[in-house]
């Protein structure tokens, strides 16, 4: 249930209130028949969450790494196959 409620801690709950084509919500309601629909959309709403926070971290890191690339050394595409080579029979 929605994370043992938050970790066993009271939640406090709100009422929201979404438009969707009802294609979606007769769909919804068919595969989820006899389940907690609120359940279920607020843990569709806890990873909406957690995507979203997980993007914009690997973004961060892509622009981290990016803004470091000119500070790296460079290799000519001899010394790069030069460095194949080494070692191999």
């Amino acid at each position: 249930m929605i994370v043992e409620g938050f970790n066993n801690k009271v939640a406090v709950m709100a009422t929201v209130n979404f438009s969707v084509p009802d294609c979606v919500r007769d769909e919804f309601n068919r595969v989820f028949k006899g389940e907690n629909k609120s359940a279920i959309i607020a843990g569709l709403m806890q990873r909406a969450v957690a995507e979203v926070r997980l993007r914009k971290q690997r973004e961060a890191i892509f622009r981290q790494v990016t803004a470091e690339r000119p500070k790296r050394p460079t290799a000519s595409d001899a010394e790069i196959a030069a460095a194949r080579r080494q070692g191999r029979p």
